[in-house]
């Protein structure tokens, strides 16, 4: 991380004069009123985040057919269920995309589902709320919204995209075998700097010795220590059913691996990634890469199993990637329009400077058993892999 100067814009002013008064704070704490400040914080205000006019891409925003396809996983289940009503639950829905083009697919290719289906969204942000009623207006009769303390599923499917590696982080360093935290203090210029503490909780000790893994020497790691909490949440708000995750990120014994030095932590502006969190403070996306084994050891723990786990080209695929590849290029004009078609979904899949591999998909089941999951689909069960 940098300790350039900050922008001294109101948040960043008001975090000096917090700082000033009760001293340096946890990086965690920071990041929290950076991200969620319910004046000046990223989420919380007004803007555009997703998408060309704004900071960053999402799965959504790069083609509706990553909703269409997650949308063929929630009829599978479904027809699992067998329930009269199916109840999805969507956290941290953005501008509303995913739900856009789920309930679209559902309207049309499974209309009975679509009539016993109800669509929640769990959104802290006002401005947020807002733009997805305005992107479902023409679901309205099957959408609503609630807080994230309220929500609950009897039988159906909690879904997240690119949620978790917004929870804010402690981000600590080993050194001489011992944790350190790092913490924000006040520097020169109106800006910020950071500074080595002892940790600010023993939780953070205590986190690593329940994941069996710790930072190598000389490295700097986050800890979530938020994940595993929400993850026992949401297992104690369903009923029977689905947990679906979709996320960048890692198994922790690659994430605390020995190569990678300097943490994930990274931030997001106008398609520009950096690992400066002090400047702009409030006006960029900041985020770092989950750990899922906390949240599948977390899941087990509160009585969800790990039904499937893998890269979400591997999730795509089994769901059907290239037949409906294939049936869109042959709803194309010419070969110009099947080339362009190719090179917007690839980035869903494709390992190398795309979604394909860093995004990881989890699925958790509760009073489910451990049915064969559609995106389990091996490789060589799928018509056409081989294009």
């Amino acid at each position: 991380m940098s300790s350039l100067p900050g922008n001294l814009n109101p948040l960043a002013g008001e975090l000096r004069e917090r700082i000033a008064a009760g001293g340096p704070l946890p990086f965690a704490e920071f990041m929290a009123a950076c991200l969620y400040h319910p004046q000046h914080g990223y989420y919380m205000t007004p803007r555009e985040r997703i998408g060309k006019a704004g900071d960053f891409f999402t799965s959504t925003s790069v083609h509706a057919v990553f909703g269409r396809l997650v949308a063929r996983q929630l009829m599978q289940m479904a027809a699992l269920l067998g329930d009269a009503t199916f109840e999805v639950v969507e956290q941290g829905g953005g501008e509303g995309h995913l739900a856009l083009d789920i309930l679209d697919t559902l309207a049309s290719e499974a209309p009975d589902l679509y009539a016993r289906l109800t669509y929640t969204l769990v959104e802290v942000g006002p401005a947020s709320r807002a733009r997805q009623a305005r992107t479902l207006v023409a679901h309205a009769a099957r959408v609503a919204w609630c807080a994230a303390d309220v929500w609950q599923v009897g039988s159906g499917c909690f879904l997240s995209n690119e949620l978790v590696d917004a929870f804010p982080v402690h981000v600590v360093e080993k050194h001489a075998g011992q944790l350190r935290e790092v913490f924000v203090t006040n520097g020169s210029a109106d800006g910020f700097v950071e500074a080595l503490h002892d940790p600010s909780s023993p939780a953070l000790e205590e986190h690593l010795r329940w994941l069996g893994i710790a930072p190598v020497e000389g490295n700097r790691a986050e800890i979530n220590l938020a994940a595993p909490v929400w993850m026992r949440e949401v297992a104690g708000r369903i009923g029977r059913g689905f947990v679906l995750t979709i996320d960048y990120g890692y198994p922790a014994a690659e994430l605390y691996a020995l190569h990678r030095r300097e943490g994930t932590l990274l931030c997001y502006r106008q398609h520009q990634a950096d690992d400066d969190p002090y400047s702009a403070v409030g006006e960029k996306d900041i985020t770092a890469h989950v750990d899922f084994t906390a949240l599948q050891q977390a899941g087990e723990e509160a009585g969800l199993r790990t039904l499937w786990f893998g890269e979400q080209y591997r999730f795509l695929l089994g769901l059907g990637f290239f037949e409906e590849l294939l049936r869109l290029q042959a709803q194309c004009s010419d070969e110009r329009e099947a080339r362009a078609l190719r090179l917007t979904l690839k980035n869903l899949i494709v390992p190398e400077q795309g979604m394909g591999e860093t995004f990881k998909v989890l699925v958790q089941g509760k009073g489910v058993g451990q049915p064969g999951l559609l995106c389990a689909r091996p490789v060589s069960a799928i018509p056409f892999a081989g294009l």
